[in-house]
């Protein structure tokens, strides 16, 4: 009887790495959307990594958890405007998108004298939302926009408005 037990207990065994072995796992490559101005205005874009060349995270630009830096892009009188939130100063830009390249201009912002570390998180903020653009979705399917230049690639989460 013993005998019998293990062998169905095997058998059993062989089956079940049997059909784990048959079974398919699909894996699909993140796909890049093209970047437009509705796809930017359709969320506000919430900061969630930031790294430099070298791999370390930016520091500046975790000051504050709770407080991460969002970009809202919008249309405002015709003009299509993008505003940095959570920032000491109040800060914003104009921008453009052609062919998927989107061109920040006419940067604007307050003039407060922000002490440490606000100070130094706006400056990296500028120098985070200048560089190429693209938007693919996570594997939970939320949309993510990567700005990646010369220094750093940063990835924002969409977050509703």
């Amino acid at each position: 009887m013993k005998n019998i037990t293990s062998m169905m207990m095997a058998a059993t065994l062989a089956i079940g790495t049997l059909a784990a072995g048959c079974q398919t796992t699909s894996i699909t490559a993140p796909v890049t959307q093209p970047v437009t101005s509705d796809l930017l205005q359709a969320n506000n874009w919430q900061l969630v990594d930031a790294k430099n060349t070298n791999g370390e995270r930016i520091n500046s630009l975790f000051i504050d958890e709770s407080k991460p830096l969002t970009l809202k892009f919008m249309t405002i009188e015709g003009n299509n405007r993008v505003a940095f939130i959570n920032t000491c100063n109040s800060m914003g830009a104009g921008y453009s998108v052609t062919d998927g390249e989107v061109i920040l201009s006419q940067g604007m912002s307050t003039m407060m004298a922000c002490p440490e570390p606000q100070a130094s998180f706006d400056a990296a903020a500028l120098a985070t939302v200048d560089g190429k653009y693209s938007i693919n979705n996570n594997v939970n399917n939320t949309p993510i926009l990567t700005i990646k230049n010369d220094s750093q690639v940063a990835h924002f989460k969409a977050v509703s408005e």
